[in-house]
C-alpha cells in the first residue's frame, strides 16, 4: 500500500526543486532533503506535506531489493503521517548501508531525520 496521492512528490520538476534549495539531514541509513513551501502562504491555507522516495542503483542491482526497501520507507512515512506537519516537500534517499536492516532501524532514523528537519510535530 502507497501514500494518500497528496501525499506523494511525483514530477521530475518538484524532484529536482527540493534536491538543489533543500536542505540535507543525514543518518547512517537515510538521507533526507526538506523543503518549505514559500512563507508569504498563510499557515492554514498550506497544502499536505509531500513525499518522494529515492533508491538508486548503487544500493542495489536487484530491483526487488529497491522495491523491499522503498516499501519500508512507505510503512515507516505511513506510521508517521498524523504527526507531520503541512507545507513541506520530503525527499528520502535510501543509502546503501539500509540494505541489511530492520523496518524497526528504518522507522527510528525516519522519526530522527523529520525530527531535525522540523517536519515532524512536537519537536
Amino acid at each position: 500500500m502507497s501514500l494518500p496521492k497528496p501525499h506523494r512528490l511525483r514530477r521530475r520538476q518538484d524532484f529536482q526543486k527540493v534536491y538543489q534549495h533543500g536542505k540535507r539531514h543525514q543518518q547512517v541509513h537515510l538521507t533526507l532533503r526538506s523543503l518549505r513551501y514559500l512563507p508569504e502562504v498563510s499557515t492554514e491555507n498550506l497544502p499536505a506535506t509531500r513525499f518522494g522516495i529515492s533508491v538508486s542503483q548503487k544500493v542495489s542491482k536487484k530491483a526487488v531489493i529497491r522495491n523491499l526497501l522503498k516499501r519500508q520507507v512507505k510503512a515507516a512515512l505511513r506510521q508517521l503521517l498524523p504527526q507531520i506537519t503541512s507545507g513541506w516537500s520530503v525527499v528520502i534517499g535510501v543509502r546503501p548501508s539500509a540494505q541489511g536492516c530492520e523496518y524497526v532501524e528504518i522507522l527510528r532514523e525516519l522519526e530522527q531525520l523529520l525530527t531535525a528537519a522540523e517536519v515532524l510535530d512536537g519537536n
